[in-house]
């Protein structure tokens, strides 16, 4: 039962800091290539804000196949785990009064709203993909 409670905490782990290295490299590459605009001058451009919104959407839908995968046991319990510590995070980053001078409050309410909704999706993909085969 105790290895089953360790690798459950990997799992998390495992689909948490996926899901946070894709998101930072990929915040990286387009702001260095000029797409989003540098982060000293803040997101508020509402088209950049969409763009961040999907591909995190995309990064927080592959942590919950993640989760699903290697989960011991009790795959969507794993999601809604991760999905309650990233939407905390999220709160706790908007709340801070730096958070208004880098972006709109929209921004950061939607990633928390998207979190649990998108690793759901991510954990019934995997489901799909196993019995599929």
């Amino acid at each position: 039962m105790k290895t089953n409670i360790y690798r459950s905490i990997g799992v998390i782990l495992l689909a948490f800091m996926t899901n946070a290295l894709l998101s930072i490299l990929t915040d990286f590459l387009l702001e260095s290539t000029g797409i989003l605009p540098d982060p000293s001058k803040g997101l508020f451009e509402t088209w950049a804000i969409i763009v961040v919104l999907f591909y995190r959407g995309v990064y927080t839908i592959f942590a919950g196949f993640i989760a699903a995968r290697f989960a011991p046991m009790r795959p969507m319990l794993h999601a809604i785990i991760l999905g309650i510590i990233g939407t905390a995070i999220t709160l706790i980053a908007v709340s801070s009064p730096s958070f208004a001078g880098k972006a709109p409050l929209w921004f950061g309410y939607t990633l928390a709203a998207i979190t649990i909704p998108c690793l759901w999706f991510g954990v019934n993909i995997q489901r799909t993909n196993t019995q599929g085969v």
